[in-house]
């Protein structure tokens, strides 16, 4: 099987396009529905970078909708029954999108990244060294970079737009901002969501340290899952077998990016550098890994 080449924007004819994120660009079907594209788009400390990681938008798209079809016991999501030809006519345009689009529900999207931890690492480690705690939850004292925390706690943070940061945010400002039912919700969903995730990984050899997911809500009052689903975009996974406390172990995604643009002089500022063929292939190597480990499923 040939895979197409990278795609790095989309220009539909017959759609206009609603918004146009780090990786997926979305357009309006009509006033109930969605188009959603995953990109090959890649970004680092939020700048999208000029080079495309071939096949990654596609990868992203088979791991969020293996996870969506098996979770709906959980949450419902937004995802819907519609083909894309029924959506895109124009055969050229749907060649470009086949496998890396979904039609959805056009929900309103809550302004709260619903984070889930499982493990020290990140902002959250770093937050945990000065106040010894994470989003306004006390932590026992002692723990290390990496470590298992004695439970799953939820860690939300403010939705940020395209080349901002996202900021760690307390579980009583999430109830300020959405009222405390909503917010309640969301929360067990959440880590329903990571403990089910979590455990069908473990049995993958895959570590899920943390995840972030994106909730909406219909004009009903329903809440539904949206956005994508535990991909290494969204998640921070790791191999177990390669897993130790003390350490940052290496995750199934754009870490090894991250990690050579660090020894760039680079201000983290757009635009991004080009990045060398290597970097590019180890990079869409570890998401095809990540694909297969999780789903059975290879990348093609």
């Amino acid at each position: 099987m040939n895979t197409p080449s990278a795609v790095h924007e989309t220009h539909l004819s017959g759609l206009k396009l609603l918004h146009r994120g780090k990786v997926r660009d979305v357009y309006a079907i009509d006033d109930d529905s969605l188009l959603i594209v995953a990109t090959d788009r890649l970004s680092a400390f939020d700048v999208v970078l000029p080079d495309p990681i071939p096949g990654k938008g596609r990868m992203l798209n088979s791991i969020s909708n293996f996870w969506f079809a098996r979770t709906g016991h959980i949450i419902p999501n937004h995802l819907l029954d519609r083909p894309l030809a029924a959506v895109v006519p124009d055969a050229a345009e749907r060649a470009q999108l086949e496998g890396r689009s979904v039609v959805a529900r056009r929900l309103k999207a809550l302004p709260v990244e619903a984070v889930v931890r499982g493990y020290l690492i990140g902002s959250g480690w770093k937050e945990y060294q000065a106040t010894g705690g994470v989003c306004g939850i006390t932590l026992p004292p002692g723990l290390r970079l990496a470590e298992q925390l004695p439970q799953i706690i939820f860690t939300p943070a403010t939705k940020a737009a395209v080349g901002d940061h996202d900021e760690n945010i307390s579980y009583a400002e999430v109830e300020r901002l959405i009222g405390a039912e909503l917010a309640a919700r969301i929360r067990d969903a959440a880590i329903a969501l990571y403990r089910f995730a979590a455990e069908h990984a473990a049995a993958r050899g895959i570590i899920i340290a943390d995840t972030k997911f994106e909730f909406g809500l219909a004009p009903d009052g329903q809440l539904l899952l949206i956005d994508e689903a535990l991909t290494p975009d969204s998640s921070r996974f790791w191999a177990a077998e390669s897993y130790a406390v003390g350490t940052s172990p290496p995750s199934f995604d754009k870490q090894y990016v991250r990690d050579y643009l660090e020894t760039l002089d680079w201000n983290k500022q757009a635009p991004g550098p080009r990045l060398p063929p290597e970097v590019i292939e180890h990079t869409a190597a570890k998401y095809a890994e990540a694909l297969r480990r999780l789903t059975g499923s290879a990348a093609g």
